[in-house]
């Protein structure tokens, strides 16, 4: 067996490995500042009470 197409094959592995390991911290950063982006919102503002009398009519003059 030749020892460079060995050493090339692992040297192939390592990277894979490296490679994966950086995407998976890099999604673990994403979700992260997202969760962080969605905590920071405000609230929503409240819905306004169906029995409300201001603005359930309009007057129109023709």
């Amino acid at each position: 067996m030749d020892v460079s197409a060995v050493s090339a094959a692992t040297l192939s592995d390592v990277q894979t490995q490296t490679a994966l390991l950086m995407q998976r911290k890099a999604q673990d950063i994403a979700a992260s500042n997202a969760a962080q982006l969605i905590a920071a919102l405000p609230e929503p503002a409240k819905a306004p009470d169906p029995n409300a009398t201001v603005g359930r009519s309009i007057d129109v003059f023709v």
